[in-house]
């Protein structure tokens, strides 16, 4: 099927095909048609889908009247309510891009940053919000915003508005509304609590589902590298020598970790930046738009800043530390293989982590490949911890079990290395750059990257 088939307007069939655009995803196959005969709908499909498209696009056809007078007061037809800032942007960008040939006017509000601009914005008029919830309630309360002319209202990533706290100001927003309006909700995932939410503001709604979230994008390489907590750092730098890695989203669990990241990083002559909660509005906008660039190789990212990174053609994610979530681990690796392309995922998974890899590989159904090729290869003795074994290859496992048994042939209290492991953990002392540019001290046990761990 293609977009004309879809009985879109010529104004938006234009920007599509100016935008590279020639098919629509499944999900748009499936969301379009039923937004634009006005049928709210409910939508569940993971990150990568196209969903902005898939409510974008008929919005804009719904909202388009040919005849109207552009110098008229404008007011406030439609709302998009979504969790983070970055997200927020995005998806504005979407609809000017969509929307390129119509006289529409569009806004993005978030907080963060002076509201002056935004609030000039809104008395100049504006047909299409795009907002965060704390900013919207805020120049509501302050009068700046009126949604009783409101006709569609999108509730975007549902879900991870109920993960960051925001649900009970979405039920605020949501009380503001007029009863009369077509409403779309999309969520990745659907907890009882967001399935609840649906049920009261949705009225008789299409559902449309699209890949579940316990599946990830069949063009995703998905691999796994055992490694030790201390050994990740130089793992990380060894995969970066590759040059045809042109850049690449890694993942740590915490802020102050994805500022170590990048720091280090940078110290070893790879460009890298941090986007987190703690950085400023501009920011994580400059740390993003430089990676979109590719001025940046590296961008490293918490879970919930990332939720609004969209990159065209992102080829791969790092998952440095292993989500404690499974569901987070589809979400992650989402931000590659998008819109039908293909895409690679690396997991570093240390001794502490591998109960989160049994979690995440129960979730998917598949058991993630494992690539011992590397240098920094977990030693035997963490192997043979029974809580790794069904996350090991046979042949580690197999070998693992020996040992433990006693049996001839294992690695019994360590007697037996093999040759070459002694030989690559001398490379690995002879290779291995020195990132933290602090001097190895003597008899005392390394800091993680030469600098005590700092409580995240």
């Amino acid at each position: 099927m293609s977009f004309q088939e879809l009985n879109l307007i010529e104004p938006i069939l234009k920007a599509l095909q100016s935008e590279g655009y020639t098919q629509p995803t499944p999900i748009q196959e499936q969301a379009i048609p039923s937004i634009l005969q006005g049928n709210d709908l409910l939508g569940c499909a993971q990150t990568g889908t196209g969903k902005t498209a898939a409510f974008a696009i008929p919005m804009l056809q719904l909202l388009h009247r040919p005849h109207q007078n552009i110098k008229a007061q404008r007011h406030i037809r439609a709302l998009v309510l979504t969790p983070t800032r970055e997200l927020a942007i995005q998806i504005e960008e979407s609809f000017k891009a969509y929307g390129n040939h119509l006289p529409l006017r569009y806004l993005v509000i978030f907080g963060g940053v002076g509201q002056k601009p935004q609030t000039d914005a809104l008395q100049k008029g504006v047909d299409i919000l795009v907002a965060t919830p704390g900013r919207l309630l805020d120049l509501m309360n302050q009068g700046f915003i009126s949604l009783k002319d409101l006709e569609i209202f999108v509730l975007d990533e549902a879900d991870r508005m109920l993960d960051m706290g925001f649900i009970h100001d979405v039920k605020r927003v949501i009380a503001k509304l007029p009863a009369k309006r077509q409403t779309l909700f999309f969520s990745a995932t659907m907890p009882k609590e967001i399935q609840a939410l649906a049920d009261t503001i949705l009225n008789n709604p299409v559902k449309v589902e699209v890949t579940p979230v316990s599946s990830t994008a069949e063009k995703i390489q998905q691999q796994v590298f055992f490694v030790e907590k201390t050994n990740k750092r130089h793992l990380l730098y060894h995969i970066l020598q590759d040059k045809s890695i042109e850049s690449v989203l890694v993942f740590a669990r915490t802020k102050h970790g994805s500022d170590r990241i990048a720091k280090e990083l940078g110290k070893a002559g790879i460009k890298a930046e941090a986007i987190h909660g703690n950085k400023s509005q501009n920011a994580r906008q400059r740390a993003l738009t430089n990676f979109k660039s590719k001025a940046t190789r590296v961008l490293v990212a918490t879970d919930i800043a990332a939720r609004g990174i969209d990159v065209d053609e992102l080829a791969y994610v790092i998952n440095y530390e292993l989500p404690n979530i499974p569901e987070t681990y589809v979400h992650r690796i989402g931000r590659t293989g998008r819109a039908g392309l293909s895409g690679t995922a690396f997991s570093f998974c240390d001794a502490e982590e591998k109960a989160y890899l049994n979690d995440i590989e129960k979730l998917i159904g598949i058991k993630i490949p494992v690539t011992e090729d590397h240098p920094f290869a977990m030693t035997w003795q963490s192997l043979m911890a029974p809580a790794g074994l069904t996350s090991l290859t046979a042949n580690n496992r197999d070998r693992a079990i020996k040992g433990k048994r006693g049996g001839q042939g294992g690695m019994n209290n360590g007697q037996q290395r093999k040759p070459q492991q002694a030989g690559q953990q001398q490379a690995r002392k002879d290779q291995e750059p020195n990132l933290s540019g602090a001097k190895k001290a003597p008899n005392k046990k390394r800091r993680f990257w030469g600098k005590k761990k700092q409580q995240a």
